[in-house]
C-alpha cells in the first residue's frame, strides 16, 4: 500500500474521507490498474433512486460492492441531484469495503454530513443522535459578532440553502467577500 495522505474532513471531531479522495487514490495506485467501477440503478422514479456499485478486477472479477439510496427530497442539493448524488454514495462505499479510506469509518464525509442533516443536528461527540431536530434561532437583530452568530445558525440549520439566503438578506451588506465566501462552504 502507498504512502497517500488522504485528505480529511472534520465533523464533529471525527476526521472522515470524502468519496473524491478515494477514487482519486484508487485511479492513481498500480495495484489497481485496470480495474473497473460500474454502477446500476436497482431502483428509480422521480423522487428516489438505489444505486448499487461494484468494483471488479482485470479478470472482472467482482472485489467489492456498495449500495446507496437518495430521495430528491432528502437535502437542497438533492432536489437537482439526487441520482449523482446516489451513485456518488455507493461508488464511496464500495471503495470502502475495499478497504480504501475507512482509518476511522466506512461512512464517507458526505454520508455523514447528509444523515446529521437529516436528524437535525444529531450531538457534537463524534457521534450521531437520535435527538429530536434542533430549529435554528431565527436571525432577527444585529448582532456585535455578525460571522460567530452566522456560522453558528448554519451549523445547526436543517436547510443550510434557505439559512444562508436569510443571513444574505439580513446581513449581506455588512459582510465582507471573503466573509460570504467562508459561509458559503457550509451550504452544499
Amino acid at each position: 500500500m502507498s504512502n497517500y495522505q488522504f485528505k480529511t474532513t472534520n465533523i464533529r471531531g471525527k476526521q472522515y474521507v470524502e468519496v473524491n479522495e478515494r477514487i482519486k487514490f484508487f485511479r492513481q495506485e498500480d495495484e489497481y490498474k485496470n480495474w473497473t467501477i460500474s454502477t446500476e440503478f436497482t431502483a428509480m422514479d422521480s423522487e428516489m433512486c438505489v444505486c448499487k456499485a461494484v468494483i471488479a478486477d482485470t479478470n472482472q472479477r467482482v472485489v467489492a460492492s456498495g449500495h446507496a439510496h437518495e430521495e430528491r427530497a432528502g437535502s437542497h442539493i438533492n432536489k437537482t441531484s439526487y441520482v449523482e448524488n446516489c451513485e456518488t454514495s455507493a461508488i464511496g462505499r464500495a471503495l470502502a469495503m475495499m478497504g480504501i479510506g475507512i482509518d476511522t469509518s466506512i461512512a464517507s464525509a458526505n454520508e455523514v454530513e447528509e444523515a446529521i442533516a437529516k436528524q437535525g443536528g444529531g450531538s457534537t461527540n463524534g457521534t450521531l443522535s437520535s435527538k429530536p431536530a434542533r430549529k435554528p434561532k431565527a436571525v432577527s437583530e444585529p448582532v456585535e459578532n455578525i460571522m460567530d452568530k452566522a456560522v453558528g445558525y448554519l451549523k445547526v440549520a436543517t436547510d443550510k440553502r434557505k439559512a444562508f439566503d436569510q443571513l444574505m438578506t439580513k446581513y449581506g451588506e455588512q459582510l465582507t467577500d471573503k466573509q460570504v465566501t467562508g459561509l458559503k462552504k457550509f451550504v452544499r
